[in-house]
């Protein structure tokens, strides 16, 4: 990047997510276990507080561990991070979360996060008893957003009569520590961006190419003013692989792809999925960075596109998302605790860097190794052919 005025979008602070892990498990070496290695799970998190981030996502499924509950340990395990539960809304009626993620916020003074699930595979929702339909599930979550916040700051006892919930007189609620608790959306249907733009904080993103991403941030921002609401803050997740060098980077990148298997086979039923295979097909590697082939190999079964490179290229690649007007970004890696140990010394400080100085001078820093060559024929030959 050469000096020159920077967008407003890119003037603002960004802060940064990872995604807790309870046991060494990971996709590259996967160990066979349903329970916490709680040794680990402290190390993990003490981690993410050394390392500068900001949030962790505490992940749900029907065979995982309880969200709140992992939620609530992190509170306690760290002084700063913020926990974001991932939330089902057919597995809590929404005055019994709101009660449950109040009081959360209340032990972390503030800290909750909460990132709603609609739920992007029938026979995961199956698992727990759901059978609505996929078109019908974001309807439900319309409905129980507006029930959350309800429940936070009605002063009075109400009653509710929906399509999805029924109850009598509930409240005053148990309040969160300073205000309602921020509520994070993500997806790709239109049902997805109908809801979330109208009514979350926060809507979450998979990293995509720039130019993706840019116009569907214009489509949740124009619904978000057509709802009267502020834009929402825009989370997008990448899985980075980064070494000393770029040509280190990519030969690592090549052997992870070599190791990782196929945790969701069949045609995925979510948008997110479908748009990263799609974009898988028509190119391994998009913009400066943004590898699809992770996402090609494990049948995009969750995030998955990586980011390749030295720090100071793959910090680059993550400014030019900030560009875009993503101010949360999501980093987890393949090598779970050695990579989130890697970005803190490594790549966060790089990212903070540029932006300390942005909001100091107005103007674009050069990053080491930020230069045209980092995204020229020789390093789409290091993801096309696994090789400098």
């Amino acid at each position: 990047m050469s000096i020159s005025e920077i967008p407003t979008t890119a003037s603002g602070e960004v802060e940064f997510i990872s995604l807790s892990h309870l046991n060494p498990s990971t996709e590259l070496n996967p160990i066979p276990t349903r329970g916490i290695d709680l040794e680990y799970f402290r190390r993990y998190v003490r981690s993410l507080e050394e390392g500068g981030f900001d949030y962790t996502l505490l992940p749900y499924g029907s065979g995982s561990a309880d969200s709140f509950v992992t939620a609530s340990a992190v509170g306690q395990l760290t002084e700063r991070i913020k926990p974001i539960v991932a939330l089902r809304p057919n597995t809590t009626p929404p005055t019994v979360a709101a009660q449950k993620l109040a009081t959360l916020d209340q032990l972390t003074e503030g800290r909750a996060v909460v990132h709603l699930i609609s739920g992007g595979s029938d026979a995961e929702q199956a698992r727990q008893g759901d059978y609505l339909p996929k078109n019908r599930r974001y309807a439900r979550t319309s409905e129980y957003i507006d029930l959350l916040r309800q429940s936070w700051t009605s002063p009075e006892p109400f009653s509710h009569d929906g399509e999805f919930y029924r109850f009598d007189d509930f409240g005053p609620g148990f309040a969160p520590y300073d205000g309602p608790i921020p509520i994070s959306i993500g997806g790709q249907s239109d049902e997805a961006f109908a809801v979330g733009g109208a009514k979350a904080d926060i809507f979450s993103f998979w990293g995509e190419p720039l130019s993706d991403l840019r116009s569907e941030i214009d489509r949740v921002n124009g619904i978000a003013q057509a709802a009267g609401r502020p834009n929402p803050r825009i989370w997008v997740t990448f899985r980075p692989i980064i070494a000393r060098t770029d040509e280190l980077a990519w030969r690592k990148a090549h052997e992870y792809v070599g190791k990782l298997r196929v945790l969701r086979p069949g045609d995925p039923e979510n948008v997110g999925s479908q748009r990263a295979l799609a974009q898988a097909r028509q190119a391994d590697l998009y913009d400066r960075a943004l590898w699809t082939r992770t996402a090609a190999a494990t049948n995009a079964g969750g995030a998955s596109t990586a980011l390749v490179g030295s720090p100071e290229t793959v910090a680059a690649a993550i400014l030019d998302y900030v560009d875009q007007g993503a101010s949360l970004v999501s980093i987890r890696g393949y090598d779970t605790l050695a990579d989130a140990v890697d970005y803190g010394r490594h790549l966060l400080p790089l990212v903070r860097q540029e932006i300390a100085h942005r909001k100091a001078t107005g103007q674009r820093g050069t990053l080491q190794n930020d230069h045209p060559g980092n995204y020229g024929p020789e390093y789409r030959a290091y993801a096309e052919a696994g090789r400098p």
